[in-house]
C-alpha cells in the first residue's frame, strides 16, 4: 500500500510541474506609449493523495487544485514606478487612485494637467447631482 500511495503522489507532483513553476509568468504586461502596467497575483495550489489496498485490488487517487487572484498592478512610467493595491480595496477606491494618472497621461500641457483636488471636485459636483 505504501508503494501505491507513493506512486500517486509522485504522480501529483510530476503533473504538477508542467501546471506551474517558480518561472511561470501570470498575464501579459499592457504597453500604453511610455507607459507599462504589469498584473500581479496570488497563487495558492493544494494537493490531496490517498491509497486503498484490499485483499484482490490496490487503488490510489488524488486531486490538485489551484487558485489564482488579483492582488496589485505595478505601472512603470518614465522611470517611476507605482504600486497600486487591488486585493483588498473597493471598487471606488481603486478608481480614485487611478484618476490621476490617467488625467496626466491624456493631457496636453503641464499647467493644463488637473490636480486631484480637481478630480474630487468633479466627482463631488457629480454626486450632488444624481
Amino acid at each position: 500500500m505504501a508503494e501505491n500511495f507513493k506512486g500517486t503522489v509522485e504522480a501529483l507532483f510530476h503533473g504538477m510541474d508542467g501546471v506551474i513553476s517558480s518561472k511561470t509568468v501570470v498575464g501579459e504586461a499592457i504597453h500604453i506609449g511610455d507607459t507599462i502596467i504589469l498584473p500581479l497575483v496570488d497563487v495558492s495550489f493544494a494537493v490531496g493523495a490517498g491509497a486503498f489496498s484490499g485483499e484482490q485490488k490496490e487503488k490510489g487517487a488524488g486531486g490538485l487544485g489551484g487558485k489564482i487572484s488579483p492582488s496589485a498592478v505595478l505601472v512603470i512610467q518614465n522611470g517611476h514606478t507605482k504600486l497600486v493595491n487591488v486585493k483588498n480595496q473597493d471598487t471606488m477606491t481603486k478608481i480614485l487612485d487611478m484618476v490621476p494618472d490617467v488625467i496626466d497621461r491624456f493631457g496636453s500641457k503641464k499647467e493644463d494637467k488637473m490636480t486631484e483636488e480637481d478630480v474630487m471636485d468633479i466627482l463631488d459636483s457629480a454626486d450632488d447631482e444624481a
